[in-house]
């Protein structure tokens, strides 16, 4: 009773602190799915968007998530914020789960946060166009695997924005279970990537090695209306112009010629072939030339050969020709001309501007636009904190009983299959074994039925045990009348009168008279049905 009343307590305050979380003003934006997304999320209703979203519980869990239920579909979905929320103020974390319930072999994962939209915008007409501020998550299809993270900096000069990309950012985990992925915007300029709480990137925004291309555009850039003059010469070597070709120059000579000096090996067996038929070979018992062919003994190499210089017609070997030259080129002289590899000259880079810290949009809505193979795709507790410590509280909570179970249940399924694999390679080894022994000679007038019970065995694997108790009753009863012979003893017979004796003699004469008209007609008949049908061969083994 009082573990009871402990655990209904624990329950009480892990519900009690997760509502404070919630409730912190920390938190800019939570959203656990727990009740349907239907009026507080909206669909995309742009035509290209047909993947239907679903309130559906993560397998295995009663937690509900937001999930991609189609595959080869584009889908869209967005939930604007409240009021906008900057991210030039101090530390922002962006966090949220995923669960690739069935893989993820060409699709992404990700969620795009949007800036501030022009007027008019709905978020009904949400799509790839709309402008964000942040892209962050999973993406893989091909070569492609890693955790994305974008941002779109305007640049102050050019009032353009552009896009800098993580460079080497993670890799997406392979599995099916829950991973959580968290971005943490350092008011340092610091960015901190971590997957399930663990840290797996750290960048500057500010160095031009982990953004490409570099937040900070270079002081200068070559002139886009500089251009290469006519007569420049980027060519450091030329051909001797004065070079000629020397008259002993043959370019049709070839490279080898026949060795004429070359005299046939002493002991050359010219009227052996090189390889010979099998001598040790014979045909096999059960070789039908009429469905089989004609049947032909294997080739070796011919032992005579082994020994011998060699063997078949001589030639003389190719060498060499000494008057190879090859085509005549000039030899290359130092250019006079040279003027080294053309560039075009630096000027002013007009876009160029310096910069303490990235000047971010703010976060107007968060957003889900991917395109995906696979359908299974569960989005949850996506989360805008103010605080790291949010952040991992979150994660603690929400997200690491779920990865836990996942966790031990994945153990479980690998630990079965790699008792089934063993199984399997088991039982492979047992059938081969079979087959050798089906093949000892004293077993060839059981050979056929044996191997008839191995094929059942490898098609119908849960009859293997009784048809492997079968197959060695067999070979242990052929075993026994080997050991001990298979005649039966002698008859006793009784002592009889002379008359009953005769009396029996000639009533036994007469039964085996009329039993060996019975063989000889049943004899005739099995003959018959033998030439109307041809012996079963027997079944050869089939490779697994």
């Amino acid at each position: 009773m009082v573990k009871v009343r402990a655990g209904v307590l624990l329950v009480l305050a892990a519900c009690f602190a997760f509502q404070q979380l919630s409730a912190s003003d920390d938190t800019v934006f939570y959203d656990s799915f727990d009740n349907p997304f239907e009026g507080r999320w909206v669909v995309s209703s742009k035509e290209e968007y047909q993947g239907v979203w679903s309130h559906s519980k993560s397998e295995g869990h009663d937690d509900y998530g937001l999930l991609v239920s189609e595959k080869a579909k584009k889908y869209a979905i967005v939930k604007e914020l409240e009021k906008p929320e900057s991210l030039n103020d101090g530390t922002i974390v962006l966090q949220f789960e995923t669960r690739l319930q069935n893989g993820l072999e060409c699709g992404g994962a990700y969620l795009k946060y949007l800036r501030p939209q022009e007027a008019g915008w709905e978020p009904k007409i949400f799509d790839n166009e709309s402008p964000y501020s942040i892209m962050f998550g999973p993406d893989k299809c091909g070569l492609t695997n890693k955790v994305h993270f974008i941002f779109k900096h305007k640049n102050p000069k050019s009032g353009e924005y552009v896009e800098h990309h993580l460079t080497t950012p993670p890799s997406v985990p392979s599995d099916k279970l829950t991973h959580v992925y968290t971005a943490i915007l350092k008011p340092n300029n610091e960015l901190v990537i971590l997957v399930d709480g663990e840290e797996k990137k750290k960048a500057n925004f500010l160095s031009a090695d982990d953004f490409m291309p570099p937040l900070l555009p270079t002081k200068t850039i070559p002139d886009p209306e500089d251009k290469k003059p006519e007569d420049w010469d980027e060519r450091a070597k030329i051909p001797d112009p004065n070079a000629v070709k020397p008259e002993d120059w043959d370019e049709d000579a070839p490279m080898e010629i026949v060795d004429e000096e070359a005299e046939k090996p002493e002991g050359w067996l010219d009227d052996e072939p090189e390889e010979i038929d099998d001598p040790d070979a014979t045909k096999p018992e059960d070789w039908d030339d009429e469905e089989d062919g004609e049947w032909e003994a294997p080739r070796i190499d011919n032992p005579k050969c082994v020994t011998a210089p060699g063997c078949g017609e001589w030639k003389k070997p190719m060498k060499r020709n000494p008057a190879y030259k090859g085509k005549w080129h000039a030899p290359l002289i130092d250019n006079p001309s040279y003027k080294g590899i053309w560039k075009p000259q630096e000027i002013p880079n007009p876009s160029y501007f310096e910069a303490d810290k990235p000047n971010f949009e703010p976060i107007a809505a968060v957003g889900i636009e991917i395109w995906t193979m696979q359908d299974g795709i569960l989005f949850d507790n996506i989360l805008i904190a103010k605080d790291e410590k949010v952040a991992q509280a979150y994660r603690e909570t929400t997200w690491k009983p779920k990865f836990e179970v996942e966790k031990e249940k994945a153990k479980e399924e690998e630990d079965v299959q790699g008792a089934e694999g063993f199984l399997v390679t088991l039982q492979k080894k047992i059938f081969d074994l079979l087959y050798t022994v089906a093949d000892l000679p004293f077993l060839n007038s059981h050979k056929s039925k044996i191997i008839d019970l191995i094929e059942k065995a490898e098609q119908q694997p849960n009859l293997t045990v009784g048809i492997l108790v079968a197959i060695v009753v067999i070979i242990i009863t052929i075993f026994v009348k080997l050991l001990f012979g298979g005649k039966k003893p002698a008859r006793v017979e009784k002592k009889t009168t002379g008359a009953t004796a005769a009396s029996s003699s000639s009533s036994a004469a007469a039964k085996e008279d009329e039993k060996e008209k019975e063989n000889e007609g049943t004899s005739s008949e099995s003959e018959k049905e033998g030439a109307a049908a041809p012996r079963r061969r027997t079944t050869t083994r089939r490779e697994n």
